[in-house]
């Protein structure tokens, strides 16, 4: 397709760069606020396992540049909705997903997700990936501290002449002007210029405007990883949760993964030219079978 090694390396290391948040989020997540939840050593490496071996699934069987991990929304559906909210032990919790990806499976193979998503016109996917975007971007504003949660309002503008918010400036403008200029490592040097000069100014001016959250060097670089978690799921939420609100949440949750999946195929695959002239993905079929699999395995 047009492809070298060179540029598969750049492209993969700049994936893993901008998704690599998600081995740090997901585990703070599912641990939950009180420190109650999942330890934060084993669904690290959980989430690692997970997302890498599927999405080297996905390259070799798809022979498509999707890479797959956890998603925000469900996990914290999982977390504050099923365990906190309905009361469901974690591996009770990890069964609703398991069946979700079940169902969402099945779907696949006996051709109904493709056929439903043929027939969503071409503008609403555009819609829901730009949508997926838009979400995207919201997390980096308040990451970069240029807007927060409001008093009395539910956004307000943070501290623009925080440290934050010119990295977060910087970092848009090496990002934009390297991309102007047509250079297909410019999300990477972005990121990698832009924590480097932050990492230099906060050494220089330590005004601890990163809070307390900003990376340390480790003490130890090299752990035995913690598989405890994987496997640990149970369909006993169906008992707790009754017949009928089990079922309801299974579905709620599979439409929110299915349409998300949607919208990420249409918004990846239009950059990447995989859709043809009507907008489809051909021979969707493989991804989206992958993509269903690796549901049951984030269960």
């Amino acid at each position: 397709m047009g492809s070298n090694i060179r540029t598969e390396l750049f492209a993969g290391l700049t994936t893993f760069i901008v998704m690599s948040y998600i081995i740090f989020v997901n585990p703070q997540i599912l641990h939950l606020p009180d420190g109650s939840g999942l330890p934060i050593a084993a669904t690290m490496t959980s989430t690692c396992l997970v997302a890498g071996v599927m999405t080297i699934i996905m390259g070799l069987y798809s022979n498509r540049a999707f890479a797959l991990a956890p998603g925000l929304g469900l996990n914290a559906i999982v977390a504050f909705t099923l365990v906190l909210g309905e009361g469901l032990t974690f591996p009770q919790a990890m069964g609703v997903i398991v069946a979700e990806g079940i169902l969402i499976t099945v779907l696949v193979l006996v051709g109904l997700r493709r056929y439903v998503m043929d027939l969503v016109p071409l503008e609403l996917k555009k819609a829901i990936s730009v949508g997926i975007g838009l979400f995207i971007l919201f997390i980096g504003l308040v990451n970069g501290g240029i807007v927060k949660t409001g008093a009395g309002t539910p956004l307000e503008l943070g501290n623009l002449r925080g440290l934050p918010v010119l990295m977060t400036a910087i970092g848009l403008v090496i990002t934009i002007a390297l991309l102007a200029r047509g250079h297909r490592a410019a999300i990477l040097i972005g990121i990698v210029a832009t924590t480097v000069i932050a990492i230099i100014l906060e050494k220089m001016l330590n005004t601890g405007q990163f809070g307390p959250g900003q990376a340390q060097v480790p003490t130890q670089w090299i752990d035995t990883p913690d598989f405890s978690l994987v496997g640990q799921f149970s369909f006993r939420f169906f008992s707790h949760m009754g017949i009928g609100v089990a079922i309801l949440t299974i579905l709620a949750i599979m439409m929110a993964d299915f349409f998300d999946t949607m919208g990420t195929m249409v918004g990846v695959g239009s950059q990447a030219g995989y859709l043809n002239e009507n907008g489809e993905l051909p021979d969707a079929q493989k991804p989206l079978l992958v993509d269903s699999v690796a549901a049951m395995a984030g269960g």
